[in-house]
């Protein structure tokens, strides 16, 4: 099984944390984003989105990270992440396509045009793209908020796949220009995920490593 990822990549490390977390032994490498990687030929094949993560498992080619994070939970032997209960699994499903289609994406669309777009691309942010994503987000958030009220998890009372679907982008909480003080249930619920151990195993070691392939697997080519 292989996986191709890159450093720092939010959908990166969702799959990677959840390869960690499963156990189960996937071949890693890292595409170098500034290289073009992502649109060389060879990898677009794979993936004609022209993004990461993807999956290689024999013949199955298999790109979209919660799709992956599904079929990585169900092939190991560790059902907690993904339990076989038919509502659990429905609750978990339905946080992952919450978060797909209103919670993180608001979230990371600011984050791209406030602060990957001058930071990493030397571009100035969409204003008008900007109050939106604002706007969306302080709605989700508030949603999140309210359901976190006196949990610790999600879903149930252990950690799932949902929960790293939800904490996906947490790298860009502090940095984007958004007012997080008036979230205290999302805060505390952010500050305990993130420093759960197969999450934070995931981190980039700097912002100069992101998007740029490890030392240990160029020593390794």
């Amino acid at each position: 099984m292989k996986l191709y990822a890159i450093v720092g990549s939010p959908n990166s490390r969702k799959v990677l944390a959840v390869a960690q977390h499963t156990g189960i032994d996937v071949d890693i490498e890292y595409l170098d984003l500034y290289a073009g990687d992502t649109q060389k030929p060879t990898y677009k094949a794979l993936n004609p989105n022209t993004m990461v993560p993807t999956l290689i498992d024999g013949e199955l080619k298999l790109w979209e990270s919660n799709a992956i994070n599904q079929y990585l939970a169900d092939k190991s032997e560790n059902e907690s992440l993904f339990p076989r209960d038919l509502a659990q699994r429905a609750d978990i499903v339905r946080w992952q396509s919450w978060e797909l289609a209103h919670f993180n994406q608001a979230f990371g669309t600011l984050a791209f045009e406030s602060v990957a777009k001058p930071n990493f691309m030397n571009l100035q942010g969409n204003d008008a793209v900007i109050n939106w994503a604002k706007e969306q987000l302080g709605r989700f958030a508030s949603v999140l908020n309210e359901h976190m009220r006196g949990r610790s998890y999600v879903v149930g009372e252990a950690l799932t796949i949902a929960d790293y679907s939800l904490i996906h982008v947490e790298f860009f909480k502090e940095m984007i220009p958004f007012d997080w003080t008036v979230f205290p249930h999302l805060n505390s619920y952010f500050d305990r995920i993130r420093q759960t151990p197969y999450w934070a195993a995931t981190a980039p070691a700097s912002s100069e490593a992101i998007g740029r392939i490890p030392e240990a697997q160029l020593a390794s080519e």
